[in-house]
């Protein structure tokens, strides 16, 4: 090819002086042969031309001219001056604000991430003053939590993809070990053991019959909306209450070593313990699917019916509490020793004789340790999960005194006197006598 370049740069192709060239002559055949050789010689420069450029200045002058530069310079500076597309956001699917990403599933803004977040770690309990369909906005968002958190899951945001923090999960390392250290070692259960089960039991069932022997009922009565108190449904439930709290002390006395308890211990444990038991009792009979309670006579009531009927912000703690019962699956020999520990508990204030009533528990939570492992071998930690909850029923409680206080000031009478006694405490300059001067709960013991 170069061969052929070189000849139209450094060498004519035509003869150096003209001839007379006849057809089949010497001279008319070389011509013919320049002819074919300058052909394939422009050929030849065209595709050298587009394979090596740098060869051919000329070409590539024309290639690369001025106004080829001008013109790729002026698109270069109009792409530089149009400005970038504006930067769109989603909203937040639970407020409507301006959305930061997705976070647990949804499209959400940092405030609704972060209280869904806490929400759930902490395991929140919120309550609704209206009736549950107040209007999540930007604006509105802090003004009831229990919407806003039901609004979150209806959306789509997933509980499960909430992850604890580095602190939490410590935590939770820890209370682990705790309980593994609990289990300790196996034991048998012995003969008086076994006696203590099988007396706990009987007097647990004969004084809470279990929701499968109950010919339960149910009322219409304000089962729409949650209101302040319906008196209709309070007159029934605190006639209920009253009948629950006679068993109460009905399967007090017949826990072993109870009544050899002095009378003033014997009256400050029931009524420290009476409103933990009630509502262990009461949650014993909660149904998961339709999240109704049914009491001893058969009445079943929704979580709106309890509220009106007196529970008021009690109840949802309380139906909390139930829900995370359930994964328990407590039998009555489980659930009645469960009750006699919260009953007899030497850490209760104004007892004259503590120890004694330490030395009482002390083979209930034996009894109730073997006979859950016994029961179920593979849920070693189902014991110290049981005694975990009888911390939440004493926040409860307390919570539930909190609870009567408001509720004297919303019901037209007076509170019926044994549950007002109940709730009463025990002032520490009474002396024996005084205590057993045979009213209301004192008589019942």
């Amino acid at each position: 090819m170069f061969d052929y370049m070189d000849l139209q740069v450094f060498g004519s192709a035509e003869p150096a002086s003209p001839c007379e060239v006849t057809a089949g002559s010497p001279d008319c055949t070389g011509r013919r042969r320049l002819e074919r050789h300058s052909e394939n010689h422009r050929r030849g420069q065209r595709r050298g031309a587009a394979e090596h450029p740098e060869l051919f200045p000329g070409h590539w002058q024309s290639v690369v001219s001025p106004s080829s530069l001008s013109s790729c310079e002026h698109a270069l500076s109009n792409c530089a001056a149009s400005p970038p597309p504006p930067r769109t956001y989603k909203p937040c699917f639970i407020c409507q604000d301006k959305s930061s990403g997705y976070h647990y599933g949804v499209s959400a803004c940092e405030g609704c991430k972060g209280f869904f977040r806490r929400s759930v770690q902490k395991k929140m309990s919120y309550t609704c003053q209206r009736d549950r369909k107040c209007v999540i906005t930007k604006v509105t968002r802090n003004t009831c939590q229990y919407c806003r958190l039901h609004k979150c899951l209806a959306v789509g945001m997933s509980q499960q993809s909430v992850r604890n923090d580095r602190t939490s999960q410590k935590k939770a390392k820890k209370e682990d070990e705790v309980l593994k250290m609990a289990i300790g070692d196996t034991y048998e259960m012995t003969a008086e053991l076994d006696a203590i089960v099988e007396k706990i039991c009987r007097a647990h069932r004969d004084t809470f019959p279990p929701l499968r022997q109950l010919g339960q009922y149910t009322t219409r009565s304000s089962s729409e909306q949650r209101i302040r108190l319906d008196l209709g449904l309070w007159d029934k439930f605190s006639e209920l209450a009253t009948r629950c709290i006679i068993k109460v002390v009905e399967f007090a006395k017949r826990v072993p070593g109870f009544t050899s308890l002095h009378m003033a211990d014997q009256i400050t444990l029931l009524r420290a313990a009476c409103l933990d038991m009630l509502i262990l009792r009461i949650c014993a009979r909660y149904t998961p699917d339709k999240d109704t309670m049914t009491f001893s006579d058969g009445l079943t009531l929704t979580r709106t019916q309890i509220h009106n009927a007196g529970f008021g912000p009690l109840t949802d703690p309380v139906f909390t509490f139930a829900g995370q019962m359930v994964p328990l699956q407590m039998d009555d020999a489980e659930s009645g020793l469960l009750s006699a520990i919260c009953l007899v508990s030497g850490d209760r204030q104004d007892l004259k004789e503590p120890s004694k009533v330490e030395v009482l528990q002390e083979p209930l939570l034996e009894a109730l340790k073997i006979y859950s492992r016994k029961r179920r071998p593979s849920a070693q930690l189902l014991f110290p999960r049981a005694l975990m909850k009888i911390t939440d029923l004493r926040s409860i409680s307390a919570k539930g005194a909190e609870r009567v206080v408001t509720l004297k000031m919303e019901i037209p009478g007076a509170m019926p006197p044994l549950i007002q006694e109940m709730l009463d405490e025990v002032p520490e300059n009474k002396d024996d006598s005084q205590l057993s001067d045979g009213r209301g709960m004192r008589s019942s013991t």
